[in-house]
């Protein structure tokens, strides 16, 4: 695997948020997140946790509109730092495969990280999507980050509920279950040699 350090950093602004960003691959799960969505912060805490990622997150926008802006907003930024700071993929394990419970809540997630992005997302009870966890987080907001993480840091990314009634337990066992499918993938393999594709490149 490349000795090089798997971090980024990155600023992005729009007239509809202002982020800064930056994370370290090989980190402990330490973060720093200040996204103004509390119920974002806790699931980007999550993340940054069980994926072993070190995260730091300053974002603000115009969430006296809507919190999707913002939220989207971060995912596409989580994303992009992602893919950069992967690098060349020497040497990791590119697949991982996680099932996480939380109480009530049981989330599967598949990563790949395969250079083609894709996302197959599917399991969650009918009326997620509008239910306001926090009051502020609107369910519909976790597929969102999903495919903006997934899009743009060129994954394949399959998350299944196979089971949930609460929705915080549900949203929160997905990004636990992302994180942990992540953590797999994204570690060095002492069997891998170059990087894992037949094709010779991700």
């Amino acid at each position: 695997m490349s000795s090089a350090p798997r971090t980024a950093s990155l600023t992005r602004e729009t007239s509809e948020s202002s982020i800064e960003l930056s994370l370290d691959l090989d980190g402990t799960g330490a973060s720093d997140i200040s996204t103004s969505v509390p119920f974002y912060d806790h699931l980007l805490t999550a993340f940054a946790k069980h994926s072993l990622t070190d995260l730091v997150v300053r974002a603000h926008g115009d969430t006296e509109i809507d919190v999707h802006h913002t939220v989207e907003d971060v995912g596409i930024v989580l994303g992009t730092a992602i893919r950069q700071a992967l690098g060349d993929k020497n040497g990791i394990g590119r697949f991982g495969d996680a099932v996480v419970p939380l109480d009530d809540a049981l989330v599967q997630s598949v990563v790949d990280i395969s250079g083609r992005p894709y996302l197959v997302h599917s399991g969650e009870p009918a009326g997620f999507e509008f239910h306001l966890i926090g009051g502020h987080f609107t369910g519909s907001m976790v597929r969102h980050v999903f495919e903006a993480i997934a899009y743009n840091a060129a994954l394949t990314v399959h998350v299944r509920v196979l089971d949930g009634r609460d929705p915080h337990h549900i949203a929160e066992a997905e990004f636990k279950s992302f994180a942990r499918a992540f953590r797999q993938a994204k570690a060095a393999d002492p069997a891998v040699n170059g990087v894992p594709s037949t094709k010779g490149t991700l």
